[in-house]
């Protein structure tokens, strides 16, 4: 089949948390045989800040996306050109017109692929007139990177044909176990943009836990956070970490944090690709409690939970490097097992085909 994606974005992560998501569905798209063209807006200075050159698994297309007419003539050129046309959600230019314009090119299959379900419910659940809530019932699937069974009650609700979570994983020739890398050695590390849907629940599980363990030494990567950090004796901060640095950021620490958005830990069954990619780098993840994690990861031998930032510190009072690899060598197996992004893609394609995977 002929795929054409229009998202933020594939060859930059740079205020685009879905890029590692994209990249590993895609890519094992292609392995299985499927044409993938990804259109992305210039746009948030993610040109400026590339992480990868086109790939080799998609053709990447870059649009200006200044006016409306220049979004629509790029919407117009996949006309007629595409088996599957996927609208994602989180462009971040113009959504409500490509949501539109998607739909008018009247593919044989149209989806929308919401990468942040609880976000994007929330504001059609609150707005009858939301642009997107009218238009759902046409799409012919939603695709989301997370929600369980709730995701799929709500999408439904609001009048989709098909609601199917295909949830984030792992891309283990892109995340997987390196050596250490002095500079970037801590106790606790955390790796996050500074979002207003995520700043309390850092505030509490990393600065909280950073402020309850004094002797301990934390790190911190992301954009966002230069006017948070400086008086914070045992909290370094390194600003944008490239997806190129992701590996040696998790491999090098005694653990490593994930906290999910406010939205995503209510609603549950959302891990974030953090979780995977730290998993895959064989690291001890340290996780925010949220409903449905022992799907994913068994609790207390894959990962360690946290209902707050007091959590985290007894946590890391108790840890040892020993026991972190052993939590981390137990993840890692895991993931391997269960969660890639080459049965994600499988998923895909069965349903897409009607062929079991």
């Amino acid at each position: 089949m002929r795929f054409a994606f229009f998202g933020s974005s594939l060859v930059s992560s740079y205020w685009n948390g879905a890029c590692t998501y994209y990249r590993g569905l895609i890519r094992c798209l292609h392995e299985r045989g499927h044409e993938v063209v990804f259109y992305e807006p210039i746009a948030y200075e993610r040109q400026e800040h590339r992480d990868i050159p086109d790939p080799t698994y998609a053709r990447v297309v870059i649009y200006d996306a200044q006016t409306e007419g220049q979004v629509l003539r790029t919407v117009e050129s996949a006309r007629q050109a595409f088996d599957v046309v996927v609208k994602c959600s989180g462009v971040g230019v113009h959504d409500a017109l490509l949501e539109a314009a998607v739909l008018d090119l009247r593919a044989p299959v149209t989806i929308f692929w919401d990468v942040d379900a609880p976000a994007t419910l929330a504001a059609m659940e609150a707005d009858e007139r939301d642009p997107l809530r009218a238009q759902i019932a046409e799409f012919d699937y939603v695709l989301t990177y997370g929600g369980g069974d709730p995701v799929v009650r709500r999408y439904r609700a609001l009048g989709a044909r098909d609601c199917v979570p295909i949830y984030n994983a792992l891309d283990p020739t892109t995340h997987h176990p390196v050596a250490p890398r002095s500079e970037l050695r801590a106790d606790l590390s955390f790796l996050g943009n500074r979002l207003p849907d995520r700043e309390a629940r850092v505030e509490e599980f990393f600065f909280g836990a950073a402020a309850g363990a004094p002797g301990r030494s934390f790190l911190l990567g992301g954009s966002g956070w230069e006017d948070r950090v400086g008086a914070i004796a045992n909290v370094r901060y390194i600003g944008h970490v490239s997806t190129r640095d992701h590996n040696a950021l998790n491999c090098s620490a005694l653990a490593v944090l994930n906290v999910s958005r406010e939205s995503m830990a209510a609603n549950g069954f959302s891990p974030a690709t953090r979780v995977f990619e730290a998993a895959g780098a064989g690291a001890c993840v340290i996780t925010d409690a949220w409903e449905g994690i022992e799907q994913f990861l068994e609790p207390g031998r894959e990962v360690l939970v946290a209902h707050d930032g007091a959590d985290v510190s007894a946590l890391l009072r108790e840890l040892d490097p020993r026991r972190a690899r052993q939590i981390g060598d137990a993840a890692l197996a895991r993931v391997l097992a269960e969660h890639t992004y080459t049965s994600r893609a499988a998923q895909v394609e069965a349903l897409l085909t009607g062929v079991p995977a």
